[in-house]
């Protein structure tokens, strides 16, 4: 059965991940657009450096063409928000990434746009979902004949992507800052687009860890401290501003400071906030999800406005981004985007940003994130991630969701929410989240306290009491 979760639709290669699937998903969303009447513009198609990644969008585009849909196919690898970026550039009803972003090797996927660029909401791949259920035939036309007959074009938005990142930031404060930079793509597709925006800004790029490998190293294409200390290393060795590492879609970033440490993207999302408003004269809100910093809540209320919690998925913080005009939303996990630029995840852009406020403040990430800290305080967060087989998700969910127990966390709670997996706040400013993840077989949870004894407890005693 092929399901959405809360990015895109993943499976596992030769198992899920199939052409019969692949192919069955776009029939069922051709059938949608159908009964839509959304057949009148072109479906954007993209894909990363994954295997079989090229040829699922072939498979796609074969079947869009099969049902009279035309096709707008990026025939290179491409970093999601650039597929985003062109969806919203055309005014497109839907594009799709072929990727699985930051799962493991043995993982692929289809992520799919819908107006605007943005992630489609739970709404829409529900009726989707419904649709592939009921398709009775598969139309396809092979991809050569779709392209000589002009239903497939082959597009290259490249240059208009980098073009709208760079019109975006203070080039001159970058190129009289002459920055040194060291970037790892983890195998992905970031290197050509973060590449080029880094040396039009005149700054001294060296890039790790580049070259096509669809196993990624043997490693997690995930930016974290555990994957970056490669990374870490060279910073510190080789004397460079900052390090930069983008998953394997580059829609999230991993960031390393000047004396080599690992800043975790609830700091990003803070330093970037603090830069925009304090830095830039910009005015608004914030957005984050459930599961990330309430460090920020702090900064929203002294700059004197409101951080807005959402649930997890970037569609409902793209989609709270446009409610409330806010000036950045995010998440823990890594992604983040900025008001005025595309309604979905964007570790390039989020990376020149960081380059620009190094510029513009003239002070380290180091020195910025002191300031942060020494104003709003200190909090520590811990993310652990549990695997289960059916059974145990069946006994975990009754637990949690059913039943609705939780531990004696010897801590007064001020209040639970159950509005996407189970949230405790408590009155300390801490919080903890347990939820299943909408991507992999793995229970999250995650917690904030104010120290790492609190922290480490609040997820020992939850632990505990679930047996895992």
């Amino acid at each position: 059965m092929i399901k959405f979760g809360t990015g895109g639709w993943r499976a596992i290669i030769g198992d899920g991940f199939t052409k019969a699937n692949i192919q069955l998903l776009v029939q069922g969303l051709c059938d949608f657009m159908r009964v839509s009447c959304k057949l009148d513009k072109p479906v954007i198609i993209g894909y990363d450096r994954r295997f079989l990644s090229e040829e699922g969008a072939k498979w796609a585009a074969e079947v869009f063409c099969g049902n009279s849909v035309k096709v707008h196919f990026i025939y290179r690898n491409s970093p999601t928000p650039l597929i985003m970026f062109q969806v919203k550039q055309e005014k497109a009803y839907f594009g799709i990434a072929v990727t699985a972003s930051h799962n493991p090797a043995l993982y692929n996927g289809i992520k799919l746009f819908t107006e605007g660029g943005r992630d489609a909401s739970m709404d829409v791949t529900d009726e989707i979902e419904n649709y592939i259920t009921r398709v009775q035939k598969v139309n396809t036309i092979p991809f050569e004949k779709a392209n000589k007959e002009g239903l497939l074009v082959i597009i290259d938005p490249f240059n208009d992507y980098i073009d709208g990142i760079l019109e975006f930031l203070n080039k001159s404060a970058i190129i009289k800052a002459r920055l040194k930079v060291l970037l790892d793509p983890m195998y992905g597709v970031s290197k050509t687009s973060l590449q080029t925006i880094l040396l039009t800004l005149r700054c001294d790029v060296d890039v790790i860890n580049d070259r096509h490998d669809t196993l990624f190293g043997g490693k997690l294409p995930s930016p974290s401290a555990a994957t970056l200390g490669k990374l870490s290393a060279m910073v510190v060795e080789e004397g460079y501003d900052i390090g930069l590492g983008t998953d394997g879609d580059a829609d999230r970033l991993g960031v390393i400071d000047d004396k080599g440490r690992f800043i975790h993207p609830n700091e990003i999302m803070m330093l970037l906030y603090y830069y925009l408003v304090k830095f830039k004269g910009w005015k608004g809100d914030v957005v984050r999800n459930i599961a990330t910093t309430h460090l920020l809540d702090a900064m929203a209320k002294d700059f004197g406005y409101v951080c807005h919690e959402v649930p997890v998925g970037f569609k409902h913080i793209s989609a709270k981004i446009d409610q409330t005009n806010a000036v950045l939303g995010g998440e823990s996990s890594g992604g983040l985007t900025v008001r005025g630029h595309i309604s979905g995840k964007d570790g390039i852009f989020a990376a020149s940003l960081l380059i620009e406020m190094i510029a513009v403040t003239k002070k380290c990430l180091s020195v910025l994130l002191k300031e942060i800290y020494d104003k709003y305080g200190y909090r520590v967060m811990i993310e652990n991630s549990y695997t289960f087989n059916a059974e145990d998700k069946s006994r975990l969910n009754r637990i949690l969701y059913i039943d609705r127990q939780i531990p004696d966390f010897s801590i007064e709670i001020e209040k639970i929410s159950y509005e996407d997996g189970l949230k405790v706040y408590f009155k300390n400013g801490g919080w903890l989240v347990a939820r299943f993840s909408g991507t992999e077989p793995l229970l999250r949870v995650f917690a904030e306290m104010p120290n790492e004894k609190q922290v480490a407890d609040v997820c020992n005693r939850m632990k505990g009491f679930l047996g895992i």
